[in-house]
């Protein structure tokens, strides 16, 4: 069988082979016998690899679609259309009902030539419905976070509308202040939203200039304060010199923010905000910035979900999603973050962001 290992060498690039692929790889020559069936390919189909090379790729892949039909006498790759060149991805069956996700390509020596190669790649539904699980989570979290300050806006309105002559003065600013909180608890959820889509589909955009990240930690302390929590509350600890930082400063105030609501809501006792040079055991160049409670901290086996969608450090209110969109920032700005227990024993986030110039972030 040698001309089959050549034919299926060649559908690698120099160096890789097909057992290397994460996803399943078959290949079949212009007879439709199958040349080429990596690992991938096996594990998803549980047929060995040297039981399927050699025969028909039909009789490999006996594949039917959702409603019982043989994908391969419907779709004809060999004896159909000319101007095919291939099938898009679509959720097809194993024998057995095994559901897994399937296209194929169509290799021509020439447009409209015959169909020398049929390549067939196969892949898991499991990471598809993790993420269809996701979206379907996200969706039910934003109707519920909708729900409640829509809910109070339009009954408030309604209220006012009809019976605007019945309140006071002060009734109607407490009612329209009421909206008003409502309406900025909906913008802020919106643009959460926003962020997700952003980082997940790798389109965040950063404006960079330099920032001065202790006048921003300074800024973010006196506005808690100013908003009513105790001015004792709030230690921070500067060490200079620090290095020169490059960032979004609308996404520093964000991070910064998101770190210190969770600290304020979640944790107890002294908040502690510092920022220094990192260090050697951080590996890397950059300013460190902590910040810490000392709260009950958050429980060792929560530690790797704490950056995840939807986490929760308590019952106290939030979508869940402030720490993922903080990840999200700092890893954009090529910074790393991490959470862990600080030394009053509550918790402790530190995320560091490197040394940036203009030149080098260009």
């Amino acid at each position: 069988m040698p001309e089959r290992a050549s034919a299926a060498r060649e559908t690698m690039g120099p160096g890789i082979g097909a057992d290397d692929l994460p996803d399943g790889l078959v290949v079949a020559d212009e007879t439709g016998a199958v040349v080429c069936f990596n690992a991938a390919a096996a594990r998803l189909t549980a047929v060995p690899a040297g039981r399927a090379l050699g025969r028909a790729l039909d009789d490999v892949l006996p594949l039917e679609d959702l409603k019982g039909r043989r994908w391969w006498a419907l779709t004809d790759p060999y004896g159909g259309l000319a101007i095919r060149v291939g099938q898009p991805e679509r959720n097809l069956l194993l024998p057995g009902g095994r559901e897994v996700l399937v296209s194929a390509r169509y290799v021509r020596e020439r447009p409209c030539g015959p169909v020398r190669r049929v390549v067939v790649t196969l892949r898991g539904t499991e990471a598809r419905r993790r993420t269809e699980r996701s979206h379907a989570e996200l969706i039910a979290t934003v109707a519920h976070e909708l729900r409640s300050p829509l809910t109070s806006v339009k009954g408030f309105t309604r209220t006012l509308l009809r019976k605007w002559e019945r309140f006071t003065d002060d009734q109607k600013l407490m009612m329209l202040e009421t909206v008003d909180n409502d309406a900025e608890r909906l913008t802020r959820l919106i643009a959460e939203l926003l962020d997700i889509a952003r980082i997940d589909s790798g389109r965040l955009e950063l404006r960079r200039q330099p920032v001065d990240v202790v006048a921003a930690v300074g800024r973010h302390v006196h506005a808690r304060v100013s908003a009513g929590q105790a001015a004792d509350r709030f230690l921070v600890r500067i060490e200079h010199p620090l290095p020169g930082l490059w960032a979004d400063p609308d996404k520093i105030d964000q991070v910064l923010d998101n770190l210190l609501e969770n600290a304020v809501r979640h944790g107890a006792g002294m908040v502690t905000i510092e920022v220094a040079p990192a260090t050697a055991k951080d590996d890397e160049k950059g300013t460190a910035v902590t910040v810490s409670d000392e709260g009950p901290g958050i429980p060792e086996e929560s530690l790797s979900r704490v950056f995840t969608r939807f986490w929760r450090g308590s019952k106290r209110g939030g979508t869940g999603l402030g720490l993922y969109i903080v990840k999200g920032i700092v890893e954009a700005h090529g910074g790393t973050i991490a959470v862990g227990r600080g030394p009053g024993g509550g918790a402790e986030f530190r995320f560091i962001l490197p040394v940036g110039a203009p030149a080098y972030l260009a």
